[in-house]
């Protein structure tokens, strides 16, 4: 493991290690095959705006670090998502189809 990856490693786990944290992403991959991705929030004395307001928090900002990532606009990363999302449901629909 180089040094770089290392320090960024040690301050993602710094970060995590926070009572006061609120929302988190995190996304783990190995060998260049995506493994796992989870995110959560808290939702203590939150009403639903409050939720729907976190949830959109955390999509704008795993849009905005994939955006810098690819040195791409954020309009483009996210159409790009949305697309993928329409063919992600659609291909689970005709599985579905497939089984019955």
């Amino acid at each position: 493991m180089d040094d770089a990856f290392q320090t960024e490693l040690d301050a993602a786990r710094d970060l995590l290690d926070d009572d006061s944290i609120t929302a988190f992403h995190v996304g783990v991959v190995r060998d260049g095959a995506e493994v796992d991705t989870t995110y959560s929030y808290r939702t203590d004395d939150a009403d639903s705006q409050q939720e729907g307001f976190q949830a959109l928090s955390l999509l704008a900002t795993h849009l905005r670090l994939v955006a810098s990532e690819a040195g791409l606009d954020y309009e483009t990363v996210a159409a790009d998502a949305v697309t993928l999302a329409q063919q992600v449901e659609e291909a689970g629909r005709t599985a579905d189809a497939e089984d019955e």
